[in-house]
């Protein structure tokens, strides 16, 4: 486990913001704001306290000895997370994950909460991908899993070019779901 965020640097660089932005932070509506602001840090950037490997033991809870080889696929996962690029925010984001069991089934409450904890580090939405099929891997201990991201970007729909709707679809491919193409559209006519 990585160490704690430091609350009162957090706090600090918060005010100098607000001053270089311009306003007073010690006005009433601002006192108290970078405290809020550092207390939220430690909450929605909680993920980044943990390796993958760290998230897969923590979430790693399967069932054993499970004779189906069977799809399963739970989609609709909503998570939030932060652009590395702009610390902007990701919002409107849908998990949707698939595996093939390998003798392992993984709670389903554990498959949200791999999502959540991934989602809550600085990222890029094609490396929550990655990341959510890397920890499935390791705890199903199966290669077939695939990972679809989509959602939208604040630092694309609130600034920049401003193109508010766009959404953005990543996905991360792996074992049978790359292999075997009827497998991978099953995945996508469910998804519908």
């Amino acid at each position: 486990m990585k160490k704690a965020f430091d609350h009162e640097k957090i706090k600090e660089a918060i005010r100098t913001i607000i001053t270089e932005l311009g306003d007073d932070p010690d006005r009433e509506g601002l006192r108290e704001t970078p405290d809020r602001v550092a207390r939220m840090y430690d909450e929605v950037f909680e993920g980044m306290r943990y390796t993958n490997d760290e998230i897969a033991e923590m979430f790693g809870k399967c069932f054993e000895d499970v004779s189906t080889g069977d799809l399963v696929l739970v989609k609709d996962i909503e998570v939030f997370s932060y652009c590395e690029h702009h610390l902007a925010l990701m919002y409107n984001m849908k998990c949707h994950v698939g595996y093939i069991p390998n003798g392992r089934v993984i709670g389903l409450s554990k498959i949200a909460r791999i999502c959540d904890m991934v989602a809550k580090r600085l990222q890029l939405q094609e490396r929550i991908c990655s990341d959510i099929a890397e920890i499935m891997q390791k705890v199903c201990k199966t290669e077939d899993v695939i990972v679809i991201v989509e959602g939208e970007h604040s630092c694309m729909t609130a600034r920049g070019i401003r193109s508010r709707g766009a959404k953005t679809r990543t996905s991360a491919i792996r074992g049978l779901f790359d292999t075997d193409h009827e497998l991978r559209n099953e995945v996508y006519n469910l998804l519908k």
